[in-house]
């Protein structure tokens, strides 16, 4: 009886584990407009192009500028150990604040109003646990 009550625990651990580790999230919210998101938001290949459009130009966000130093080397360090990432409340992180005009200044200085889904692009990265991939 005892051998049969250790195989079934095994069983069930085992079980579980399986089910915990085939368990992913594939689809995201995106906070503000309601749309899903059907992918991980990539800080290389979503966050960055934003940046180098808009805040990483020469006399901003570039080394030797007004920090943080949003250039796609710099970008990820600087705002993580800057404070400007807030995991726990992401719609509290001082990015989102800034790009969405909520703290002055809104940023870009050229253009505050972004489009909502840049803004709704860095929070959902943001709520997404603000990966550096």
């Amino acid at each position: 009886m005892r051998n049969i009550n250790k195989a079934i625990a095994y069983t069930l651990f085992a079980m579980s584990i399986l089910i915990i580790t085939g368990c992913y999230k594939v689809t995201t919210l995106y906070p503000e407009t309601d749309s899903l998101v059907n992918n991980e938001i990539s800080f290389v290949s979503d966050i960055i192009p934003v940046f180098n459009q808009t805040c990483s130009i020469s006399g901003c966000h570039s080394s030797g500028g007004t920090i943080p130093d949003l250039t796609a080397s710099k970008a990820y360090t600087a705002l993580v150990n800057g404070g400007y990432i807030n995991l726990a409340d992401p719609k509290n992180s001082k990015l989102y604040l800034r790009l969405s005009g909520k703290i002055t200044p809104a940023m870009p200085l050229s253009g505050p109003n972004n489009p909502s889904n840049i803004n709704a692009l860095v929070l959902t990265w943001i709520t997404q646990s603000a990966k550096n991939n």
